[in-house]
């Protein structure tokens, strides 16, 4: 086929003029079209897989992110409510509805401001018979001195004076011959107890009655000197008939040293009563 002046020569041949194969021409026709139609298939094939990948890739980066609701998250990815952080201004924390412990018992036995459980010779000695290390002694006599000095030598009168001793409590207890006297000076504060402690002089005057007679007056006893707390306390022990207890007396020189030992068990259950009654409800 050749292209002359004016449009396409479709030739001459010896058959006469020349016409163009419809037929051919509309099977090439429908080729292409086939042809067009399969690209068209197999590229929106590709376009869709590109868009189901797109929605994969998003669905695994949103899982667990945090712009997403809780809600629409696969609920493997969510701690446990008790793992999750709290809050802010989120709910309080709470404590046991219990009381804070009392205070220790001698805390309350330090000072005359929180020791205010009745004070009386009846409260310090209570029992008419007690047993110490296994040893029993009867109570004979009690009495109780405003002004201590009235229940003390010369020697350690002015110590409780110039200490500010408040009362000076005294119980007399025997045992086979045996008397001692223990004496509890009460005092503001512990430090002045512990003044009167390093300060002391004898002696406490022996206490007798129910029983005992004068003893220790003019001969050489057996004495001790402590404190515990705002209380001070002493002891006198030696024979009740009328014979010295030197240093060699060793059955005296123990009763002084059960009494002294009562005395400090006297005061510190003071303490603990009046620690027991702040534990209770409603105190």
């Amino acid at each position: 086929m050749s292209f002359g002046q004016g449009g396409p020569d479709w030739g001459s041949g010896s058959g006469g003029p020349s016409t163009p194969d419809w037929a051919a021409l509309a099977e090439e026709a429908e080729r292409t079209r086939a042809r067009r139609r399969r690209w068209l298939l197999a590229g929106g094939g590709a376009l869709a897989a590109v868009l189901i990948g797109g929605i994969v890739a998003v669905a695994v980066v949103s899982e667990g992110g945090s712009g997403d609701d809780a809600s629409d998250k696969p609920s493997s990815t969510l701690p446990p409510a008790k793992d999750l952080p709290e809050e802010s201004g989120g709910a309080k924390p709470t404590f046991k509805d219990e009381p804070p412990p009392p205070p220790p018992p001698k805390d309350f036995i330090a000072d005359a401001e929180r020791d205010k459980a009745p004070l009386t010779a009846a409260s310090l000695f209570p029992s008419e018979r007690v047993t110490i290390n296994g040893r029993s002694y009867k109570l004979a006599k009690t009495d109780t001195s405003g002004k201590c000095a009235d229940a003390a030598h010369a020697g350690l009168g002015p110590v409780l004076s110039k200490n500010g001793c408040d009362a000076l409590y005294r119980a007399t207890y025997r045992r086979d011959g045996l008397a001692v006297t223990v004496g509890i000076a009460t005092f503001k504060d512990s430090a002045a107890a512990a003044k009167v402690k390093t300060q002391y002089k004898p002696n406490l005057v022996a206490l007798p009655g129910g029983g005992v007679p004068d003893f220790c007056r003019t001969v050489t006893c057996r004495t001790t000197a402590n404190s515990l707390g705002r209380y001070a306390y002493f002891t006198i022990a030696g024979r009740t008939d009328g014979k010295p207890s030197p240093a060699s007396d060793k059955l005296a020189e123990r009763a002084g040293l059960d009494g002294s030992n009562y005395a400090y068990a006297r005061v510190l259950q003071r303490g603990k009563d009046q620690s027991e009654k702040a534990a209770k409800p409603g105190s």
